[in-house]
């Protein structure tokens, strides 16, 4: 299915979906949503992306290989978790801070930070997973 349309309207349908899940990922803490969705509609924004323009217009997109992408989210989820440590509470124990950046109070969590990374984690997997089917090589 590589018609003319598709290929025309699947970068718009992918910048859409990208957009929709960094809207689900910071939803999700409090409503219906996180990381994990997110990220699936973002690896399946990539993947249809993919399958209009080929597996190079998408490595060419995401600029990093999809496997670092979930290293570094796993990374950053890692230290969510142990930012708990160093403050000597209870492992994965949310944590909160509320900077004033431009005079309006921006309360970040380690929730968030988790949830990011979360995030990138399964965007990361499932696009490498699906970059690897597209290009018929299953290593």
């Amino acid at each position: 299915m590589n018609t003319l349309i598709f290929r025309t309207v699947a970068p718009f349908l992918t910048a859409l979906m990208l957009l929709f899940s960094i809207f689900v990922l910071l939803r999700g803490h409090n409503q219906p949503g996180g990381g994990f969705i997110g990220g699936l509609i973002a690896a399946s924004a990539l993947a249809i992306y993919g399958i209009a323009c080929g597996v190079q217009a998408v490595r060419r997109a995401i600029l990093f290989h999809p496997l670092a992408i979930a290293g570094f989210g796993l990374l950053a989820a890692t230290l969510a978790g142990l930012l708990s440590v160093v403050f000597a509470v209870p492992f994965m124990t949310g944590l909160w801070v509320y900077p004033h950046i431009f005079g309006v109070e921006v309360p970040l969590s380690s929730v968030m930070l988790f949830d990011t990374g979360v995030y990138l984690v399964v965007a990361g997997a499932i696009t490498s997973i699906a970059l690897a089917l597209e290009e018929g090589e299953v290593d």
